[in-house]
Order: structure tokens, then C-alpha cells, then sequence
């Protein structure tokens, strides 16, 4: 049994090609993971304020378990105001020495004004030293997957050692997004005032127009300038990680090129919400003759404009199935090709659970299962 879809799945060879002036570059679509467009995503180079995204991921992290509060408050001391406030020169939320600053107005100075102060007073609050923190930095990335970065300290300043990878910070920005939705929101914020000093969010897309609401820029003389960026146009949510440009200005036009490209080069498609049944499967002597089938989650794929009618979608198993069938049971699976390639696969479960039947429907149905087992056997289909 075979229900017809027109579907897409992680196709991106066949979009139209681009190219990039930064030297390391990925896009990924948010909602199915897909990679639309890389250049150099796995060489690792220097995170430089991109690192304070990770010191923020795991502050995010906190409060959600309920270890820290937005109201709770940390000292700005004498190393966080020399090494990352007003005396360093750097970018800085500019809090005076040995002030308590909340939580929540660390969390805006680093995540608007790029704050080294805030950083390393987060730090310093959380775990000590920012050697300790970079330790916490580094089980985090772990924890999520990210095996080739390496932290050393909160703000991303010079260390020969801290090294991440475009591929791994479109993860973590994956991480933050899906995991913390309502924190995330303050990357979007357009300007933060602290001390009396009103600073702008440092992020040149979110004025450009493309509905970007994140992330981080960066910049030190080793890596050149980086960002990462997110926007969302239409319900599809895109996540770009640049790095090695050689301005401000051509970080913003790249990184504004790149998205406007995904946005423009593929659709998103839903093949099934959740809870949709994609297809039905017949059942042998059972109180039903057959069973919806269900995916564990909605499924969106998506596809190269211009590319629907090359994909197809079928709903297989090996049936009739036997009753009786459990609520959740996997039945068979949705396979999704491009031509004869088999693109995407997802298993179907049982929607809701079969009894057995009568016994003359049982009997009816053995009759019409050795004819179907019958004529696959002799044409052949396994």
C-alpha cells in the first residue's frame, strides 16, 4: 500500500549555487537541519566575542533549572573591570568597580553591548574564575554535540587554544533557540542603557530588514570578522555562522546576502503535522480493517524552488499486519526519493490500538492474505 505525496527532504544540491567572500560559512535551515550552504564548515578558527554565545547558553541553562534568577545579582570585580570595562578599551557595558549588577542586566550587556565585563563577572559568579567557567563552557559543548570547540574564557579575548567551528555554532545556535525561546528574544533587542551610557545591539542585521532577531558578532585580527545570524520570513527560520571577513561592512553585506539566498533558493514544505496520519495500513483480522499511521512529530522538509514535482513519497510496510496491534507500535516507515534516491526516512507507529475481530472476518482475512502473499511471491516484491 502506497499513499502519493509531493515532498521534499534535505535536497540542497540542486539549488542554485552561491558564493561567499567569507572563508568559513554555513546555513542551515532551523526546523529540519538541513545544510543549504557550507564553505570550510569543519576548519576551526577563533571564536572571538562569538564565545560570550556559549557563556550565554550556559547562564540560559541555569536559570531554566532553577540555579540562578534574573533578579539575582554578581560583583563586578577588579579583574572584570580591568581586564573587560572601561580601563580595557574593549567592548564593555561599563559597570564601576565592585558594583552588584543583576543577572538580567548582565545577560543584556552581553547579549546587545557585547559586554567583556558583564562576561567575566557572569563568570566569576557562576564558578569562580573564568578558567573554571570555560570548563563549564566546555562541558556544555559536549553535551550538545560540539566535539571540536574548545573554550578558555568567557568573552572570546585572544587565547591561542579557543577554537570553534562554523558547523558546531550553527548547533549551538540551534541549542539556544529551541531550547530557551523567551531568553533567546534578547538578542533582538535594538539598544540597552546601563550606567547612563545607552549602547546599540552590535548585530547589523536585525536592521536590514529580513526579519533577523539574532545572534553575535565578533572580531579579533586573527579570524577577521565573524557572526551569526538568524531570521526568520514566512514561518521558516534560517541560521547563518560566517567567519575571516575583512570589514564590518562586508560582514553585514555577506551575512544579509547569505540569508536573503536561503530564504529566496528553498521552500519549506510540511508533509504531516503532528498527529496527521500520512497513510493507513491494512490489518488482518482485526476489529478494524485497517490502521492509521502517525510520526512521532510534525515533518518539514525542504526542497529547491522549483524542485516539488521530483520528489515522492510512499508509505510502506509489510502487511496485511497481524492483529492484535498495540497503540504506538511501529509499523512501517515514510520514504521519501528524489528519482530513485532514497532521501529521507521516518517511521510510522500505530495511531490507536486494534482488537481482534470476529471470527469470520479472521477467517475472511486469511483467505485474502495468502492471495496478496501469493501474487508478491509470483511478480516478485519482496
Amino acid at each position: 500500500m502506497a499513499a502519493l505525496f509531493a515532498a521534499p527532504a534535505s535536497v540542497l544540491a540542486q539549488a542554485q549555487t552561491f558564493e561567499t567572500k567569507a572563508e568559513q560559512a554555513i546555513l542551515i535551515d532551523f526546523e529540519s537541519n538541513t545544510v543549504l550552504f557550507e564553505k570550510n564548515a569543519d576548519k576551526l578558527f577563533a571564536p572571538a566575542s562569538l564565545a560570550k554565545m556559549m557563556t550565554i547558553a550556559v547562564v540560559f541553562d541555569q536559570i531554566k533549572a532553577g540555579k540562578l534568577t534574573l533578579e539575582q545579582d554578581f560583583t563586578i570585580s577588579e579583574h572584570a573591570w580591568r581586564t573587560g570595562g572601561a580601563p580595557s578599551r574593549t567592548s564593555s557595558m561599563f559597570a564601576p568597580i565592585n558594583s552588584r549588577v543583576t543577572v538580567n542586566d548582565l545577560i543584556q550587556g552581553i547579549c546587545v553591548q557585547s559586554a567583556n565585563d558583564g562576561a567575566i563577572a557572569v563568570a566569576e559568579g557562576l564558578a569562580g574564575t573564568e578558567l573554571a567557567f570555560s570548563e563549564m563552557m566546555n562541558k556544555k559543548a559536549r553535551d550538545i554535540g560540539m566535539t571540536k570547540s574548545v573554550f578558555r574564557n568567557p568573552t572570546g579575548l585572544p587565547d591561542p587554544d579557543q577554537k570553534i567551528t562554523a558547523r558546531e555554532y550553527a548547533k549551538l545556535a540551534t541549542y539556544i533557540i529551541a531550547n530557551h525561546p523567551d531568553l533567546y528574544k534578547v538578542y533582538s533587542q535594538r539598544e540597552f542603557t546601563y550606567n547612563k551610557i545607552r549602547q546599540q545591539n552590535r548585530n547589523p542585521l536585525l536592521n536590514d530588514g529580513i526579519g533577523a532577531d539574532g545572534f553575535k558578532t565578533g572580531y579579533i585580527k586573527e579570524s577577521g570578522y565573524n557572526i551569526v545570524g538568524s531570521a526568520v520570513q514566512g514561518g521558516q527560520r534560517l541560521i547563518a555562522v560566517m567567519g575571516g571577513m575583512k570589514s564590518e561592512k562586508e560582514r553585514a553585506e555577506e551575512a544579509r546576502k547569505l540569508l536573503e539566498w536561503g530564504f529566496r533558493s528553498f521552500e519549506q514544505i510540511t508533509l504531516y503535522k503532528a498527529g496527521e496520519s500520512p497513510g493507513d495500513a491494512k490489518v488482518f483480522g482485526g476489529a478494524s480493517a485497517s490502521v492509521p499511521l502517525v510520526g512521532e512529530k510534525a515533518l518539514t522538509l525542504l526542497v529547491p524552488r522549483g524542485n516539488r514535482d521530483k520528489l515522492r513519497a510512499h508509505v510502506i510496510y509489510r502487511g496485511p499486519v497481524k492483529a492484535p496491534i498495540e497503540k504506538g507500535a511501529q509499523i512501517g516507515k515514510l520514504q521519501v526519493l528524489r528519482g530513485d534516491s532514497v532521501i529521507q526516512e521516518k517511521p510510522l507507529y500505530a495511531a490507536e490500538a486494534v482488537g481482534l475481530g470476529p471470527m469470520h472476518s479472521r477467517a475472511m482475512d486469511a483467505a485474502y492474505e495468502s492471495v496478496v502473499r501469493f501474487v508478491r511471491e509470483t511478480v516478485g516484491l519482496k
